[in-house]
């Protein structure tokens, strides 16, 4: 069984703009796709999800529209735009740096 893990500083960002580079989902819809990316390493709540969402829509990342969810409720679907792909690009590629850094620390004799 593997355990949760709390998320790093900054992760959240990546995480979300990862599991809406395939389309838009609603709230639910990307905590339960980052939940299954990470293989159920992070679960993301609602009380970090939505703002997170709103400080992303602010710095033009997300666009966001209603819509109805698989359930027949209403939900505020998010969706990548043209800097939120570009900023998902600067961050796949600054974080992989950091992941190759701290495995070269722990790898170190």
């Amino acid at each position: 069984m593997q355990s949760q893990t709390n998320l790093l500083q900054g992760t959240l960002d990546l995480l979300i703009l990862k599991a809406l580079g395939a389309g838009e989902l609603h709230g639910l819809g990307i905590s339960r796709r980052i939940e299954q990316i990470t293989h159920g390493t992070f679960l993301v709540k609602p009380g970090s999800l939505f703002p997170a969402l709103h400080r992303m829509e602010d710095a033009g990342w997300l666009a966001s529209d209603w819509g109805e969810s698989e359930n027949n409720r209403r939900a505020r679907f998010y969706r990548l735009t043209k800097a939120g792909r570009r900023q998902l690009g600067a961050e796949t590629e600054q974080w992989t740096k950091v992941a190759l850094a701290m495995a070269n620390a722990l790898k170190a004799t």
